[in-house]
């Protein structure tokens, strides 16, 4: 199905979106490098072209690779955080949030306690 949205692109479509999650810079600078007119017409255009549903869809692909190709970088950092932060607060953070996603979180226990007497009455008559 993703690949039905991805024959759908124009080149410039596609360019538009790669730079944008690439660099992360505003539309207009985004537009200009994907080849759309420079200054405000180019701008308005790309706006017009990122809110397309297949264009939009091939963003949230794009994205959905790049967030996992640099997961690799963010678990590392965080083990660095827990073998060597200066700070033993942040080494407990981080030795936590690696539990919490090994699947090691604590079960949340809420305890409720009722007492009372509950009575109901009545009155037909």
């Amino acid at each position: 199905m993703q690949q039905v949205a991805t024959l759908k692109l124009t080149k410039k479509q596609m360019a538009l979106v790669d730079h944008l999650v690439a660099t992360g810079e505003p539309l207009a600078r985004a537009a200009e490098a994907a080849g759309y007119a420079p200054g405000e017409s180019g701008r308005v255009t790309a706006s017009k072209t990122i809110r397309l549903p297949h264009v939009q869809q091939y963003m949230m692909q794009r994205v959905t690779e790049q967030l996992g190709l640099n997961a690799t970088v963010a678990a590392a950092k965080v083990m660095q955080l827990a073998r060597g932060a200066k700070s033993e607060y942040v080494q407990l953070q981080a030795a936590q949030d690696i539990l919490d996603r090994a699947g090691f979180k604590p079960i949340d226990r809420s305890q409720v306690q009722v007492a009372g007497d509950i009575r109901v009455s009545i009155d037909l008559g």
